[in-house]
Parts: C-alpha cells; sequence; structure tokens
C-alpha cells in the first residue's frame, strides 16, 4: 500500500510539473482568445456566430449546438488535446487536409442535429504533444473554414423563458445559463482515461452528458444533447437473438426484429423519431 501511495504521489507531481512548464499565454495567442481554466485543463471556445443555420422554424443559437470547442491538459511529452469543430459541408476537406498535414488526429465527423439549414456537421480532433504547436496546428486548420478566429465580444445574455428550477429538479443537476441556452453539463462518475492520461476533470475534456434547452416561446424549448456512454450502454434494451445468436438492433435508427433471414435480423417498419432537436 506504501508503493502504491507513492506512485500516485509521484504521477501527480509530474502532472503539477508539466502544468507549470507550459507556456499557457503562448497557447491562448496561438488560438486569438483566452482560456476557461478548470483544475488544469485549459478550454477554448469557438462558436459558429457566422452562420444562420435553422431547424423546423428555429432559429438555432451557438449554445445549442453550434459551439464548437477544444480542450488541452497537460500530459507527458507536453500536453493531449481535444475538441470538436463545427462545419459547414464544404468545409470538411480543406479543414481536414490541413489538420491531418499539421499533425493532428480525427477520431469522427457526424452530425448533431438532422434537417438543418444549412446542414452543418461535427468534426472531432485531437493531439499530443507541444501545446503551443497543437495550437498553431488547430488555428491554421479553423482557417481553412469560416469559423470566426477573433475572440468573440462580450454580450448581454438573453432571458432564459422557462422553468429552470424544476429543469434542475427534473434532470437532478444544476444546469446554467450559457448564451440563451440552458445547458446541462454531467460529468461521467466512473474513472476514464485516455493513452494513459486520466480525463479528469472530465467536464471540459467532452466526457460529461450535455444537454441544451433553447426558449422557443410559451415556456417549450428546443433540445438537443449528447450522451457519453460506455460500449455497452448505447443499445442495452434493444438486441434481439436468433439461435442463441445476438445480434446488433440499431443501424440508421431502424430497430431489429428476428426473422429467418441469415443474419438472423430483419428491419422492423417503425422508425424512431426524429422531429425533435
Amino acid at each position: 500500500m506504501r508503493a502504491i501511495g507513492t506512485l500516485v504521489v509521484a504521477v501527480t507531481a509530474i502532472g503539477a510539473a508539466n502544468a507549470q512548464e507550459i507556456d499557457w499565454k503562448r497557447v491562448d495567442d496561438a488560438l486569438g482568445r483566452s482560456a476557461a481554466v478548470t483544475g488544469d485543463v485549459h478550454r477554448y471556445g469557438f462558436p459558429r456566430s457566422d452562420l444562420r443555420v435553422t431547424l423546423d422554424g428555429v432559429a438555432i443559437k451557438p449554445a445549442l449546438a453550434l459551439g464548437g470547442w477544444v480542450a488541452f491538459k497537460p500530459g507527458h511529452g507536453g500536453a493531449m488535446m481535444m475538441g470538436d469543430l463545427v462545419l459547414l459541408e464544404s468545409e470538411i476537406t480543406p479543414v481536414m487536409t490541413t489538420a491531418i498535414k499539421n499533425g493532428l488526429e480525427i477520431t469522427a465527423v457526424h452530425n448533431h442535429i438532422l434537417r438543418a439549414e444549412p446542414p452543418t456537421f461535427y468534426m472531432h480532433v485531437s493531439g499530443h504533444g507541444d501545446p503551443v504547436r497543437l495550437a498553431e496546428a488547430l488555428h491554421q486548420a479553423l482557417a481553412a473554414s469560416k469559423t470566426p478566429l477573433a475572440a468573440p465580444a462580450a454580450a448581454s445574455a438573453p432571458e432564459i423563458d422557462l422553468n429552470t428550477t424544476e429543469l434542475d429538479r427534473i434532470v437532478g443537476a444544476k444546469g446554467k445559463a450559457v448564451g440563451g441556452v440552458y445547458q446541462f453539463g454531467i460529468p461521467r462518475r466512473d474513472r476514464i482515461a485516455e493513452g494513459g492520461t486520466s480525463l479528469d476533470p472530465a467536464g471540459p475534456l467532452g466526457v460529461a452528458t450535455g444537454i441544451n434547452f433553447q426558449p422557443t416561446g410559451s415556456e417549450n424549448a428546443a433540445i438537443t444533447g449528447d450522451f457519453v456512454l460506455a460500449g455497452n450502454q448505447v443499445n442495452p434494451t434493444a438486441t434481439c437473438s436468433t439461435n442463441g445468436r445476438a445480434c446488433t438492433s440499431c443501424i440508421f435508427g431502424r430497430m431489429t426484429t428476428p426473422s429467418s433471414s441469415p443474419r438472423g435480423c430483419a428491419p422492423r417498419s417503425t422508425t424512431w423519431p426524429t422531429r425533435s432537436l
């Protein structure tokens, strides 16, 4: 037990030393803005305030589903970086090409909201190494899009026309008003690591379930969210089995049921609702 305790102290000391060695002012300068700092994590926001995106008649605020970000956490060899960039379809290839050329990794490209006009996509990026170099690479990648690179000006907070007290009670967590949107960020309680680095604090590193409520009048809201799940939690009740074989049960929103097909599953006629944000 004493040896384990000594190891934990040593690892903590190394992390603290790495954090002290990083010149965060140079990282800020490379990205053109200051970070929100939580613990040893520095998080930078890149909201797409330049876009005018609508869905089902709702003008989407950047804080609802257009808030790109990137976060840095000190680690061995400098820092680890991860983030989520909001892009138009025409921006995906130039941003991806520039990011990869400068040593960043692309871990996902997908939608968060469907049927929006214009369509928006979300590119997850990551990197390890010198944080200033990572910041410069990210800035160059974003410059291949129309993402505003100047620090956003301070703006007055719009009123939240929702019963936020009741929302807090139902969700079981305290939300916060950001840019006219009521946001919940609920970190995973279990320990999650990436490349040997503990993702702690989890929230600013993106390892938190986020649910956003944008008022639309008369205490109604447009809602969108992002759940952080372990692999076995994605479809825990939506599996079927035939002849003892389990099969994946949710493919592009369609449920599956047992059948006599060779693969053991066939599409069912019903589909999941797609009208809500």
